[in-house]
């Protein structure tokens, strides 16, 4: 698991969260885990690898 920021739709908070790296199904790299204070899923997209 790594460290990400992104942003919390239910808390209205950027915060840090941990998570794992997933490619979703159109091939782009995304960061997903849950936000520490409220649990909530989290999404970040990453930047894609060259």
């Amino acid at each position: 698991m790594a460290t990400y920021e992104g942003y919390c739709v239910k808390c209205r908070e950027k915060r840090e969260f941990e998570g794992n790296e997933v490619v979703m199904a159109n091939g782009r790299r995304a960061a997903q885990g849950t936000c520490p204070v409220c649990g909530t899923k989290m999404n970040r997209m990453l930047s894609s690898k060259t």
